[in-house]
């Protein structure tokens, strides 16, 4: 009897070890991996805005559909960054799905391009409206840890089995977050404030700047779709040469264009690229190796 008993608890072991991973559609490659570090070998997650792909200008093929047909759960960020036809196909599959944003208290976002900065606003080309509230939350590292949480509940209510194991993975994620924001906090820190000041493509980092007190100005708002016009870029270089800001920066997502004009215009060298709404190759290809990316490169640039 002893012996039948240990072999039931081994197959089942065995079957627990063997069972197809539970298939997972996220909406985009930095919720993918916070998906990917909670579910581990219990999830097989697939993305539909991959690296380097800019998720507010994304619309849908038909490949996206059947994907998030044939998952069992599907991961949004929230707060608008996805773009309708996205939130329709999930809400018509239905497929159970959860925001990673749920409870967390959100930044307004900004009507015009340009966070922190001072020009004179108009209303000229923007137009992809995403909602009254900014939705780059992954750019706290504090709030990812809420955010991770709100992974790990909706994973372990498609697969209650895998409980136990996505909260130990949790706990160990969240521990790194910890460690991150601690990092980031002591690198910016050791920048004064007074140069904490960085030209971006588009206003993704206001988390960023609202936890570490550095002003972010950028031609665009929270939508990379929507263009500036010439007022507002006239704005922003007279500010850069006004306040001798240094630390000027391209994003893996965008079109480098715009900040390569400016940059051109203000005198100023580009110091480098930033991971901005998606990751991108390593180091960069994790969402806390992105962060670390970006935070040497800011601080780099800044204290020039």
């Amino acid at each position: 009897m002893k012996h039948l008993k240990l072999t039931l608890i081994a197959a089942l072991l065995a079957t627990a070890a063997t069972a197809a991973p539970l298939p997972v559609v996220t909406s985009f490659s930095i919720l993918g991996d916070v998906a990917k570090q909670i579910g581990g070998e219990r999830v097989a997650v697939q993305s539909l805005v991959g690296a380097n792909q800019d998720t507010h200008a994304y619309h849908m093929t038909s490949g996206d559909i059947k994907k998030i047909r044939s998952a069992k759960l599907v991961l949004l960020n929230g707060l608008g960054l996805e773009a309708a036809d996205i939130q329709r196909a999930v809400k018509q599959s239905k497929v159970s799905y959860a925001e990673a944003t749920k409870g967390i208290q959100p930044l307004k976002a900004e009507e015009e391009g340009g966070h922190h900065h001072d020009h004179d606003h108009d209303h000229e080309g923007h137009h992809h409206d995403h909602g009254e509230y900014d939705p780059h939350v992954w750019n706290d590292p504090v709030l990812m840890s809420d955010y991770a949480q709100n992974v790990a509940e909706a994973l372990i209510k498609a697969d209650p089995e895998g409980k136990v194991y996505y909260q130990q993975r949790l706990g160990n994620y969240q521990m790194q977050l910890k460690k991150l924001h601690s990092d980031a906090q002591a690198a910016f820190n050791a920048v004064p404030a007074a140069k904490r000041k960085v030209l971006t493509g588009h206003d993704a980092f206001s988390y960023m700047g609202n936890r570490y007190n550095i002003s972010f100005i950028a031609p665009q708002g929270v939508s990379s779709e929507a263009e500036p016009s010439a007022k507002q870029v006239a704005a922003i270089i007279r500010q850069i040469k006004r306040e001798g800001i240094k630390a000027v920066f391209t994003e893996n997502i965008k079109d480098t264009r715009m900040v390569d004009r400016i940059a051109k215009e203000t005198g100023v060298n580009v110091s480098g690229k930033l991971y901005s709404d998606a990751l991108g190759n390593a180091p960069a290809d994790t969402y806390i190796g992105m962060y670390r990316h970006n935070v040497k490169a800011l601080t780099n640039a800044m204290k020039q």
